[in-house]
């Protein structure tokens, strides 16, 4: 229980810091913040564990203010004194019949409660009253009218004027590439800068997953700085909880497109188009022997070619020319970022003082015995020592567990033979 409730804390929080992510940039005080307050607290969210989809500007002040305080941490709610007890609707009925709703959008307040009464997950002898009900419904946005077919969505287009300001990020069925004797589907993992058309960093692999991702966008953020906003597609790399995580820390915005609008992505898939015009076609068999050689054929394109030819979108400028007269504001964090991008899990340590992680063992102090911890850890070097954190503190750096070496160690113990003495004698 205690997990869930640490779990939540953390989805809120990100939530809340993905809605100031873009004031946290301005100085305190600055001109227009109320304006930008406004704005966002006229928009619909979908807020964790909350059948809501509005928040007060002051609301929204609140949070900048605190995570400006304390950082991420601060934005985690506190634990109401009451938590858990019913304040209206049990929180299982009230998602039962918001998610009724949103599957079936012609359904009355009337014919929801049925479907909900006849699904057997309503407590008995629980009213559902249909004035209770419709204002659950209105307030997770889910009894407005249908706004019309959707080519009434909003396609302006949009550029940003400095460099770092947007990035946008996507994923390309790459060409077969050998791997370990095999030939494996390879995907192109790649960002570009909006206001400059500069690709940031681009790399091949051969899966599309967040660990495949990361260290992609560490490399960018190397190379070019930390963006201030970082737009993406819906896929299940971009919702995991891990990006989320890595980009609350780098101080990155983190925006999800709206599904089924590709139009919002043009930038990245017409260089997408690009690659497959200009780079693909001209790939050599020895390019395709190693993921090394691939990955070097194409950055040497992107720096050789792509970076240094006009682009239409810059009205004849280069794209590095571009970059050099508007970068003046680039966040470069400098090459000691690794801690930012380590995945993060929880453990409860065992009475042997160990936790496992990734099949393997880990010995951890004595005094944690018992405890949940957060291990912290690159998980492209397995065994590597990981970090042990608890309370929001490190506490230590565990290693996997030597067996043998155990054998030996001392452990006070009032009578009887030690396992040390016991191996001695064996000997």
């Amino acid at each position: 229980m205690k997990d869930d409730v640490k779990k939540r804390s953390e989805e809120v929080a990100l939530f809340r810091y993905g809605v100031i992510g873009d004031l946290v940039h301005l100085p305190p005080g600055a001109k227009g913040i109320y304006e930008r307050l406004k704005e966002k607290a006229d928009s619909d969210y979908r807020i964790p564990g909350s059948p809501r989809v509005r928040v007060a500007p002051e609301t929204i002040r609140h949070w900048l203010k605190a995570y400006r305080k304390g950082g991420l941490d601060a934005l985690q709610p506190r634990v109401r004194s009451d938590h858990g007890q019913s304040h209206a609707l049990p929180r299982e009925v009230s998602d039962l019949l918001v998610a009724i709703k949103d599957d079936k959008r012609d359904l009355s307040v009337q014919l929801v409660i049925r479907e909900a009464l006849a699904s057997g997950k309503v407590p008995e002898g629980l009213p559902l009253a249909p004035s209770t009900v419709h204002r659950l419904l209105a307030r997770a946005g889910l009894m407005a009218k249908e706004s019309g077919a959707p080519s009434s969505k909003d396609h302006r287009r949009f550029t940003f004027e400095k460099a770092g300001d947007l990035w946008m990020s996507d994923v390309m069925h790459g060409p077969a590439v050998t791997v370990a004797g095999k030939k494996r589907k390879s995907y192109l993992i790649a960002f570009i800068d909006d206001a400059t058309r500069v690709i940031p960093y681009a790399a091949f692999a051969v899966s599309e997953r967040t660990a495949a991702f990361l260290p992609v966008l560490k490399e960018a953020v190397l190379r070019r700085g930390a963006a201030r906003r970082l737009f993406v597609d819906n896929g299940s790399a971009f919702r995991s909880h891990q990006l989320a995580l890595v980009c609350a820390k780098l101080g990155i915005t983190l925006i999800h497109a709206r599904p089924y609008h590709a139009q919002a992505k043009g930038k990245i898939e017409r260089w997408f188009r690009t690659v497959r015009l200009q780079l693909l076609p001209l790939l050599q068999p020895a390019d395709l022997q190693s993921l090394d050689a691939l990955n070097r054929r194409l950055w040497a394109w992107v720096e050789g070619e792509y970076h240094r030819s006009p682009h239409r979108g810059l009205d004849g400028a280069t794209p590095l020319d571009k970059w050099a007269a508007v970068a003046d504001e680039v966040r470069y964090l400098g090459p000691d970022i690794d801690d930012l991008f380590l995945n993060e899990v929880k453990r409860k340590v065992a009475r042997d003082r160990t936790v496992s992680l990734d099949g393997m063992v880990y010995e951890v102090d004595a005094t944690l015995v018992g405890e949940v911890v957060t291990l912290r850890h690159d998980p492209s070097k397995p065994g590597r020592p990981v970090q042990v954190w608890t309370k929001g503190k490190l506490v230590q750096e565990a290693k996997v567990v030597d067996v043998h070496g155990n054998c030996f160690v001392k452990r006070d113990k009032p009578e009887g033979l030690r396992l040390a003495d016991l191996a001695k004698k064996e000997d």
